[in-house]
């Protein structure tokens, strides 16, 4: 019995250290359990984030596995017509005829067309240049409009005269007024044209009289004299003076003068040496010494038609001429690491813009902005068409290309155009069913989640009851169906027909003026729409050429055979005669 205390306390204490150790197993194992829960939400969530970023290569290795391929997205598996679809084609042409007739009864020979005045105005006080005429007559003659077409020639050979005392520019008079003057004369083979032609390139020319070579901006077509652009400070558009190599080059074979071809060459040499090592362009050159200065990077105004004659230099001469390649392929290589990105929910592809930002300390930053102009609607069918040229495993690709007869950069921008040609027909989702002059798209940071915004894309500034914003405006532009055009050619897939006709009913119905002509609409998601009293150049010399040429048989200025400039006049394809190249 005496011993039985000590028991007791041995036992209280062996339990109590039982317990004790029970409560270190137990929170041992919540210590564990929670670092387990830890563990799983954080793989759960880098789970979650990593579908998130790859949704589109797990949905296309999901498809694949689930006996079906993303590929059918991408190269079409359908039956391929080729062949004219007439009405449509003819509905074209009446649309031309519509805006011709208008414009020849109220301002024939003037530069630009007011539908809704019925008035005409010249670009300058000394008089104009027939901007409207010569842009427009090769559309004329590709049509087949006969006595349209000989009406305007006879004015352009009687009374078109380029003695005019005025700054003219430069860019702008050689893809709309030396570029129609040359389509038209390979299209009609009138000397005429060429003649006029020459007059206007070697007034012209005076303006690559710079210390780089790099062209002023305007030129005095009386004095042959380059002006340069005080707005500006004198610098220069990169994409300006690199988007007049067709037309010179061009002009230079059909007169054996190399002097066109070598200026116009010598300006490409300039900007190869001024390369940035994304690949990219700025803006804005120094005509001084030939050197890009810091200004804002992007695929719309004033750098759009490089990238485009980058690869149409590289087709003009048969594929004879790989500094052009290189360049090109360098450039969509920037393009694709730098400027191209997905929408926040839907996963639109677009291109955004870099901006330079210096702070105190003179440290310059970039920041990416997700802006979009309708310009940038060439580029889907311009990487199509590169897709299968510089990235075709061997020449000719099929129609539509095989996935296995494009390289991978070929396979990325195929894929690349083509979705960059969905997201510019989802700009066309508005009120109209015409696409603004400039999109925005949803990035995380904008905090616009509290706003009506649209999912993906909106209009900037467009508010009800407020002004129409600039972004809003519809100017007959043609860079979607350009695009639709070559991507129906490169492939006979009917949704790009359809898409070009929905286009083509939207102008006929938002656009059109009763008495004639056709005018710009203010703002695209308004109705009933507000008009601007102008019908811009480019819808009779592209939009209405590229509809006519998306429903009109494929043999009819075949891709293979022909390069389009930036203002829609086909050149053909052709074998240099003069020693080309530079490295």
């Amino acid at each position: 019995m005496s011993n039985e205390p000590g028991l007791r306390k041995r036992r209280k204490d062996a339990s109590q250290q039982n317990a004790s150790k029970e409560a270190v197993t137990a929170a041992r194992a919540t210590t564990r359990s929670t670092s387990l829960s830890s563990i799983i939400v954080l793989v759960l969530t880098a789970l979650l984030f990593y579908l998130y970023q790859n949704s589109a290569s797990l949905k296309s290795t999901f498809n694949s596995w689930a006996g079906y391929s993303d590929s059918e997205k991408y190269y079409w598996k359908g039956d391929v017509d080729l062949t004219a679809d007439v009405p449509k084609r003819d509905a074209a042409v009446e649309a031309m005829l519509h805006a011709w007739l208008a414009y020849e009864r109220d301002a024939m020979g003037d530069d630009e067309y007011h539908p809704i005045s019925r008035k005409g105005s010249n670009l300058t006080n000394a008089g104009g240049i027939g901007y409207t005429v010569v842009d427009s007559i090769d559309t004329l003659l590709i049509m087949g409009l006969d006595e349209e077409y000989r009406r305007a020639r006879d004015w352009i050979e009687n009374k078109l005269s380029f003695d005019q005392d005025a700054k003219f520019n430069t860019f702008e008079t050689t893809i709309r007024v030396l570029g129609g003057l040359l389509s038209a004369h390979h299209l009609s083979g009138d000397p005429m044209f060429l003649e006029k032609a020459k007059d206007l390139a070697d007034r012209i020319i005076p303006a690559f009289n710079t210390p780089s070579g790099l062209p002023l901006s305007m030129v005095n077509l009386a004095k042959r004299q380059g002006v340069p652009d005080v707005d500006n400070k004198g610098l220069v558009s990169t994409a300006e003076v690199s988007t007049l190599q067709l037309e010179f080059r061009y002009l230079s074979l059909l007169t054996d003068n190399e002097t066109y071809w070598e200026k116009a060459e010598h300006v490409m040499s300039v900007i190869k040496k001024a390369h940035i090592s994304t690949g990219l362009a700025s803006i804005f050159m120094n005509p001084e010494d030939g050197r890009f200065v810091l200004a804002a990077i992007r695929l719309g105004s004033r750098g759009d038609s490089y990238y485009e004659y980058l690869l149409k230099q590289y087709l003009q001469t048969n594929f004879t001429e790989p500094v052009y390649r290189e360049m090109y392929d360098d450039a969509i290589n920037g393009v694709h690491n730098h400027l191209v990105k997905k929408s926040e929910f839907d996963r639109l592809t677009y291109t955004s813009e870099l901006i330079p930002e210096r702070n105190r300390l003179g440290e310059v930053s970039w920041r990416l902005t997700p802006k979009q102009d309708h310009l940038v609607c060439f580029l889907g069918g311009s990487l199509m068409l590169g897709a299968v040229t510089t990235g075709a495993v061997a020449q000719p690709a099929s129609i539509p290309p095989r996935a296995e007869e494009l390289s991978a950069q070929g396979r990325r921008d195929w894929a690349t155009g083509i979705e960059l040609i969905e997201t510019c027909m989802r700009t066309h989702d508005t009120a109209t069913g015409l696409s603004p002059e400039i999109a925005h798209f949803r990035i995380p940071s904008d905090n616009m989640d509290a706003t009506r915004a649209p999912h993906d894309w909106y209009i900037k500034g467009d508010r009800p009851g407020a002004p129409a914003p600039y972004d809003a405006r519809y100017i007959l532009r043609p860079e979607t169906v350009e695009s639709l055009f070559i991507a129906y050619r490169l492939t006979g897939n009917p949704r790009y027909r359809q898409y070009g006709w929905d286009i083509f009913e939207a102008i006929e119905k938002y656009c059109k003026i009763e008495g004639g002509g056709y005018a710009s609409v203010l703002n695209v998601d308004r109705v009933p729409v507000g008009l601007e009293d102008k019908m811009e150049t480019f819808f009779m010399s592209e939009t209405l050429k590229y509809l006519y040429l998306l429903f009109e048989d494929a043999n009819v200025l075949p891709l293979s055979k022909y390069v389009f400039n930036t203002e829609a006049h086909p050149f053909p394809v052709f074998h240099p005669t003069i020693r080309t190249g530079f490295s």
